[in-house]
Order: structure tokens, then sequence, then C-alpha cells
């Protein structure tokens, strides 16, 4: 039998990076890579450079990649004006091969650049929810064109931040297995609230100190509305088949409706303590059934529908189970029909988004020729 050449030479992927959105996402991810970039290149044969980084308001692009300790300061003292345009043309043609934009963005207008992106031949990486949970048309137009081109187009982190919740719902659908139901709580801020609301303290308190502790959007009633949780039901439901639009959602909002108009965040809180009875009664109700309350996203495919919705699971259910701003998300499927395949985990952060995002970017090295 042949053995193994030890002597052949190991050829590095190149992998030529750009960074749209440093925030919170972006700088951990970058951080990541500081910590990853020299054993990528020694184990696994990956030639990872950041070549261009772009906030909202500058960008700086690099021909050979750069140093990625001072990518802050570069940004800052030698970055040019932002323009889209200008920095999707720095990774066209043949300089830089396995061009990969990364966009770390919530931004409509950066998602909007994808199919341009992917007709130039530049692989996709994302945790922005906007495309996949945009316009159908346009959605469908984004992966007809990404399939027929061969560009790799991966989202793993815009349902569950870091958690395998695309990469298994794909690969239950792609090996045959038919979807009943994705039922999950998809939301770590809402997951971190219910979990705390159990009669120790109002409800209003728990959200205040959620948003005081940075749990929530700077005014929780974006959280509370259950628009994020939608965003991500849409995305499931396409997963699976369905041709749902946003619209399609039937959402019930946890946001008084004399509360929805209100000016600020502040006046928000401020008035939210006079619906703590309202929510008080539904958990006494609850409780006095042995149930817990959870906020939740269903994707039903028989009845071709999605839902955000507060329900009610008894203590034993895996959903009364939580803690925290764990995410848990349950596949029903004829393989999986008597009890559900569970994904648990944390489901909110900077940091596990970010290994999200940088999982699927060494996923297309995987695709790319690098070995596993």
């Amino acid at each position: 039998m042949a053995g193994v050449d030890s002597g052949a030479v190991q050829v590095n992927v190149p992998l030529s990076v750009g960074l749209i959105g440093p925030g919170l996402i972006g700088k951990a991810l970058l951080n990541q890579f500081i910590d990853q970039v020299a054993t990528l290149k020694k184990e696994f044969q990956i030639d990872l450079r950041v070549m261009g980084i772009m906030d909202s308001k500058k960008m700086y692009r690099d021909h050979l990649g750069l140093d990625l300790s001072k990518w802050k300061e570069l940004l800052d003292t030698h970055g040019v004006s932002a323009d889209i345009s200008k920095f999707t043309a720095h990774f066209e043609g043949q300089d830089f091969p396995n061009a990969v934009i990364i966009d770390c963005t919530a931004n409509a207008e950066v998602s909007q650049m994808y199919y341009e992106w992917i007709s130039k031949g530049i692989h996709i990486v994302t945790p922005n929810k906007k495309t996949n949970s945009g316009p159908f048309d346009q959605y469908k137009r984004v992966r007809e064109l990404q399939r027929k081109s061969h560009i790799h187009y991966f989202y793993e982190a815009t349902v569950g931040a870091g958690l395998p919740i695309i990469s298994t719902l794909r690969s239950l659908v792609e090996t045959g297995d038919k979807i009943v139901k994705v039922e999950g709580v998809f939301s770590g801020t809402l997951s971190y609230i219910f979990n705390s609301f159990n009669g120790e303290k109002p409800f209003s308190q728990i959200v205040t100190e959620a948003k005081a502790a940075g749990y929530t959007e700077p005014d929780p009633r974006d959280d509370l509305s259950g628009m994020d949780v939608a965003r991500k039901v849409v995305i499931l439901a396409r997963e699976c088949g369905l041709q749902l639009e946003l619209d399609d959602i039937k959402i019930q909002s946890l946001v008084p409706k004399p509360l929805q108009g209100l000016n600020s965040a502040e006046d928000f809180l401020k008035e939210l303590p006079n619906f703590d009875e309202e929510m008080e009664s539904q958990r006494k109700d609850a409780e006095a059934s042995g149930e817990v309350l959870r906020y939740v996203g269903v994707v039903d495919v028989k009845a071709n529908e999605g839902r955000v919705e507060l329900q009610r699971f008894p203590k034993s259910n895996a959903f009364a189970q939580l803690s925290g701003s764990d995410n848990l998300i349950a596949f029903t499927t004829s393989r999986y029909l008597r009890q559900p395949l569970i994904v648990r985990g944390p489901g909110a952060g900077a940091e596990v988004t970010a290994a999200g995002v940088f999982s699927d970017l060494l996923r297309v090295a995987s695709y790319l020729g690098a070995p596993s």
C-alpha cells in the first residue's frame, strides 16, 4: 500500500478579507483573528489577511494585509471617507484570491450590496439579518445568483449567535427530513427577562435592570416589540422552503399599546410599571398550572405560517429550564417527531456571535481547499 508522501508541499489557501462594521461583534472578531491567524496558517494552511476595514465614516485598505494589532489606529489616523463602492472595488479582480466580505452591521443598505458582491465573485459571511428576512423577491434573487455562481454566502450567526441553528436545519432538509415545526427562544434578551420573571420582582424592574446591564437594545421596545424574533422566524421559515414575508408573521408585541408611541426609552421605562399588574396576572395564572411564560418564535411548516408569541410551558419542558440569556431551538421533524431535536446555548453576546461568524469564514476556507 502506498504511503503518505511526507515531503508533499503544503499550499496555503489565501483568504482576502474585508470587514464592514467594526462594532461590538466586529471588534470581537478582529481580536479572534489576532489570536488565531498564526495557528491557522501553520496548522490548517489558511493564509487569512484582512485587506480592508470600513465603519460608517471611514475605511482603511491595504494591498498586503493590515497589521491587525493596529487596525483601530490605522482606521482612525489613515482612514479615508467610507465609500462602499470603492471598498468593493478593492476586492475585485485577481489581485486578491478568495475575496470575502464580512458584513458585521445590521444595516439594510450594506445588505443590498450582496447581489453585486456575488456577481463580482466575492464570498459573503454575515450576522446581518436584513437580506434573509427582507423582501422575498430580493432574497430569492441573491440566493439564485449565489447558487449559480458557486460563490459562498454563509449566515449562521443571523439566528442564535454562535449556535449551529442554520447548519442543523440545513442538514435536516438536505438529507431528506421533513420539517414539521421549528420553535425557539431566539432572543437572549427576552430569555433573560422571562427567566428572571419568577415573582420576586415586577416585570418593569426586570426590564430596567436588563437595560442597565446591557442586555437590551438602547430602547428596550426594540426587543419587546418582537420584531427581532420575527426576522429570525422569517429566516428559518425560508430555510424550510416557505415563502413568507416579514409582514406575514403574527407578532404578539410585549410593548403595551399606549407606550408604543412614546418619544424616548426613558419615558417608556417610566410608564411601564403601570402595566406590571397585567404581566403579573399572566405569570400567576401560568404558575397556578405548574407552568412558566416564555417568549417564542414558531415556524409551523404544515400551516405555512410564522408566529411570535408569549407561550406557557410545563416546568418539566426544556423551554422552562432555560437560564440566563440562553437560546433554545426545538426541531420537530419526521425523524424527530416524538422527541424534538434540541439545540441550546448562549444566544447573545459579541464573543459568541463573532465565533459563529469566524466559523463560517473557516467553512469558506474548507470549501476552497483548506484541509479539514
